[in-house]
């Protein structure tokens, strides 16, 4: 077994401390990825903060980057000291429909989490990328762009890749308007990327503050979502609109600003909503959601974040103060992302 030092919490309650843990020997289609930089994500500030024992140990981190140190016997498209990046995905049955159609986010047989999912192979928990070295089947590495900040690249395999999928689902690009709902670690990418495919971008927020921010990202229009006439004079003008709001909130007010068919995704928050038919049916709207990304899609938004200069907008901390990061994240004080420089692990 090969051996790394990870950063891991015991139990509820429990801080996350650094220990020695276990990675698999490589298997044939398996890479040793050398972490250099882990996003923190909300999904790792909700890990720590489970109250199920059998959640426990855990190790988060689900969104970096490295270079390739060692592969195994059948790897051909990757090699030592290649840049890579890998997500929250670290495999899937390869077999279903969705895994068929490059969808492995979908996977019939749930996809394998990068951590507290089951190994497919030996039934192990898997164990974050909070730590100085992973364990990936090869299809789940993905390229890293040559020129762009390794640390900034990581939130893309998550945050990036969460709104990259709709924008390329619903054919986004010159003249489509599409609206962000949200200025956070998913909404700023957002706005870069459809800036990026050539839409028009309106930024819906409830800081008046986030106004300069969000033009600075290359929004075109900013509404402040409790301004009321603000908001009705944006009815029906947006094809697209992306709303990454991680907290339950009503979704009628931006589906007013919804055009003819055109759609509401979904993404910030997962829960239970209340959506009145007619808000629908008048405009033929569509409600909509998505997650992650399969591996064709991810591998395309690296490679078009490596053409367009695109990264995340970070503040990096090396890990010795990962407290310090979870603390800030639960306070929504961080613009936009936190990522952790796991060098001082060694």
């Amino acid at each position: 077994m090969r051996t790394t030092t990870a950063l891991s919490a015991a139990a509820p309650g429990a801080g996350l401390e650094p220990v020695s843990i276990r990675r698999r020997d490589l298997r044939p289609d398996d890479v040793a990825v050398r972490v250099t930089h882990c996003g923190v994500c909300h999904t790792d500030l909700q890990a720590v903060q489970a109250r199920d024992p059998g959640a426990f140990p855990v190790v988060p981190g689900h969104e970096f980057v490295g270079e390739v140190v060692a592969v195994g016997a059948d790897v051909v498209h990757l090699a030592v000291g290649d840049p890579v990046a890998v997500g929250n995905i670290v495999d899937s049955c390869g077999v279903c429909a969705m895994c068929r159609a490059g969808q492995e986010n979908f996977c019939a047989e749930f996809p394998t989490l990068t951590y507290g999912g089951r190994d497919r192979v030996d039934g192990s928990t898997t164990l974050g990328a909070f730590a100085r070295e992973q364990v990936v089947s090869e299809r789940f590495v993905y390229r890293r762009p040559d020129g762009l900040d390794p640390a900034a690249v990581a939130p893309l395999l998550c945050a990036g890749i969460t709104v990259w999928e709709p924008l390329r689902r619903w054919d986004v690009g010159p003249g489509v308007r599409v609206g962000v709902v949200g200025l956070g670690g998913l909404g700023h990418l957002a706005v870069k990327l459809a800036v990026a495919l050539g839409a028009s971008v309106t930024v819906f927020t409830t800081s008046p503050g986030k106004a300069d921010d969000a033009r600075a990202l290359g929004a075109g229009t900013v509404v402040v979502s409790s301004d009321a006439e603000a908001m009705s004079a944006a009815a029906s003008s947006l094809d697209l609109v992306l709303d990454t709001v991680s907290a339950a909130h009503d979704l009628t007010p931006y589906l007013a600003t919804v055009a003819l068919d055109g759609t509401l995704c979904s993404l910030g928050y997962l829960g239970a909503v209340t959506i009145e038919t007619m808000a629908l049916l008048v405009g033929r709207k569509s409600l909509s959601s998505a997650g992650s990304g399969g591996r064709p899609r991810t591998q395309e938004l690296l490679d078009f974040c490596g053409d367009h200069g695109i990264v995340a907008d970070v503040e990096v901390l090396p890990s010795r103060r990962v407290a310090d990061a979870l603390e800030r994240l639960g306070r929504n004080d961080v613009r936009y992302r936190f990522v952790l420089d796991l060098g001082d692990l060694d």
